[in-house]
């Protein structure tokens, strides 16, 4: 086998067209059985082989920078940069990243888990190459899923007006961008893709600077020629930004794509590189379903990846959300392209006109729910815990400064195993609870999640979140009754205190404790903003002891908050705070990371009984 034989992307330099061709085969099936038996992102992968090649048989990665954007499709540069046998750990605890990650290779140039930042992060990279008088290509790979973030844009005016010489690959799989259209848009894109034609308009140019009247003449002609070039041809918005766009390219053409990234390479200037690719390319499974094969678990190669479960909180969340919006048409749900990761798909079937996917641009999701709030609607924003973070400035200007009633779904609260840190969702906590007039719940439970939702958008006034973990319930809690919080358990030993389903946890601890004699007070959170604090200190004034089990981040924590309560009401206690502290969580399973990290049950245990 040629893949075998590559270690390093200069063995990719040494192979014949031919011998290239046979690796792109190989790296395909490479990919599916390597994500079928550790899962992970299949279609877009599958979707960048060629191109994956290409830029390495173009440019050095050690030297040259590489942005990802988003990095989910970096499987193939891993395996072309000495990691290939790496790939039976990818995504495990210490294994491989899915996504890329400076600290594991030279190769990779930034971390890339969230989308639409390539092009300013390359712009940056472009102008410290620059400053400092160095020699090296810098190379931004976007998909046009990407585009539909306004981060995009900004990076993308920026970089065409700088004049830094930079390549931007959009890699166009079909989700965003118009095709050309007719005969003529083909015969440009041929042309345009041909050396000779950019080195007969450069000549052209400078001779047209030296002639008398030559500039007059050269302007009216480029005027005229612009004209009829944006009549013809959609992707004149690039060449306006100051970029020179080639393209489009067949992405599954090795010689077509190495001889364009080559002469994009050496045109010192601002260049755009439409590249067309297939999501799924090869495998039937996910090219007839690539929405269904981005993300996966383990699967049969020969039987496809399975459909995913419908008992998890997500679906929960969905399903219970279809039912309220029967009963009250003001209630609308919003995603921002993560309908089918939020559970949402039930619920644009059943109601499309009050379903609203705004691609990825959730800062423009909040202010847009902002608006529809302010004028009578009830807006459901379904949004990962680690993707909000992007609309956190228009969540105090826009929602909290006019109290508006803006319901937040928080999906992926908390560890989310295998993507790491990148997408755990541990700073929601912090930032969430300190916004004037929000209101958070944590649902331990299905049933409390759906109780939760429907108190969050008929009883609650003004902003509001229900924020719930990734996968499904482990144990089934007493009805909620609107509370702040519940006693489960009556002890002295200590008070235990958790929200969530890090309730599990504590509430195995306290078993476990029962056990050898030592009976805890458990305490469960259902809100955690606006915090009361005088249920947890009526117990720390029985036990003594106070121990706070959180899958979050200790600044701004509710741990800290507790602390503080207990302090300014001259309570006298021991403390323990069992969180992440001040790190980021690596990749790996949820009860590994809970172990790792000092947050289960046994690190609860431990903290009570040390006295």
């Amino acid at each position: 086998m040629i893949l075998e034989r590559i270690s390093s992307p200069g063995d990719v330099k040494k192979l014949s067209r031919e011998e290239m061709k046979t690796l792109c085969g190989e790296l395909r099936t490479f990919l599916v059985e390597s994500v079928s038996r550790a899962g992970g992102h299949l279609a877009s992968n599958l979707g960048a082989v060629e191109l994956t090649v290409a830029i390495h048989r173009v440019y050095d990665t050690a030297v040259d920078r590489l942005v990802f954007d988003v990095g989910h499709q970096c499987y193939v540069h891993k395996a072309l940069t000495g990691r290939r046998e790496l790939f039976s750990t990818l995504r495990q605890f210490g294994g491989l990243s899915g996504f890329p990650k400076p600290g594991e290779s030279v190769h990779d140039a930034f971390v890339a888990g969230h989308a639409s930042n390539s092009v300013s992060v390359a712009l940056g990279m472009a102008r410290a190459r620059t400053l400092q008088k160095q020699d090296y290509g810098v190379v931004a790979l976007i998909g046009d899923g990407a585009l539909t973030g306004g981060l995009a844009y900004e990076g993308l005016s920026d970089a065409g007006a700088s004049g830094e010489p930079l390549v931007v690959i959009l890699n166009d799989n079909g989700m965003s961008i118009d095709p050309n259209v007719g005969g003529v848009a083909k015969h440009l894109s041929r042309l345009r893709l041909r050396p000779g034609y950019y080195r007969f308009k450069r000549g052209y140019r400078a001779l047209m600077q030296h002639l008398p009247g030559g500039r007059v003449i050269y302007g009216a002609i480029h005027r005229v020629k612009t004209s009829i070039k944006r009549a013809i041809y959609p992707c004149s918005m690039f060449e306006d930004m100051g970029f020179t766009y080639l393209g489009p390219v067949d992405g599954h053409n090795l010689d077509q794509l190495c001889s364009t990234l080559a002469w994009a390479k050496e045109m010192n200037c601002p260049v755009l590189l439409h590249v067309r690719t297939k999501k799924g390319k090869g495998y039937q499974y996910a090219e007839e379903r690539p929405e269904r094969c981005h993300g996966v678990a383990p699967f049969d190669p020969a039987a496809g990846p399975a459909e995913p479960s419908c008992a998890d909180f997500s679906y929960a969340f969905g399903h219970e959300l279809v039912e309220m919006a029967g009963k009250d048409k003001r209630i609308c749900a919003v995603t921002a392209a993560m309908a089918e990761g939020t559970g949402l798909q039930e619920f644009s079937a059943a109601w499309p006109k009050r379903f609203f996917d705004v691609g990825i641009a959730e800062g423009h999701a909040v202010a847009m729910c902002a608006g529809m709030a302010k004028q009578g609607m009830v807006p459901v924003f379904a949004v990962y815990s680690s993707f909000l973070q992007r609309g956190f400035d228009m969540l105090i200007h826009d929602v909290a400064l006019q109290r508006l009633h803006v319901v937040l779904a928080v999906d992926r609260a908390g560890l989310v195993g295998a993507d790491g840190p990148t997408h755990h969702g541990c700073q929601d906590v912090g930032y969430l609870t300190q916004i004037p007039g929000m209101t958070v719940f944590c649902p331990a439970d299905f049933d409390e999640l759906r109780a939760m939702l429907r108190y969050a958008i008929q009883n609650v006034d003004g902003p509001v979140a229900v924020r719930y973990p990734r996968g499904g319930e482990s144990r089934k809690y007493p009805a909620w009754d609107s509370g702040a919080a519940s006693l489960l358990r009556e002890g002295t030993a200590a008070t235990l205190v958790a929200y969530g389903t890090m309730t599990d946890e504590i509430l195995s601890a306290a078993e476990k404790l029962s056990a050898q004699g030592a009976e805890a007070e458990v305490v469960k959170l259902h809100m955690i903003a606006p915090l009361d604090a005088r249920p947890v200190l009526d117990s720390v004034r029985r036990t003594g002891k106070l121990v706070v089990l959180e899958d979050c981040n200790e600044n701004g924590s509710i741990g800290q908050q507790l602390a503080a309560a207990l302090a300014q009401a001259g309570v006298s206690a021991k403390v323990a705070l069992l969180n992440l502290k001040d790190g980021f969580a690596p990749q790996g399973s949820v009860p590994r990371l809970r172990r790792e990290m000092g947050i289960d049950a046994q690190a609860v245990i431990e903290a009570v009984l040390q006295g």
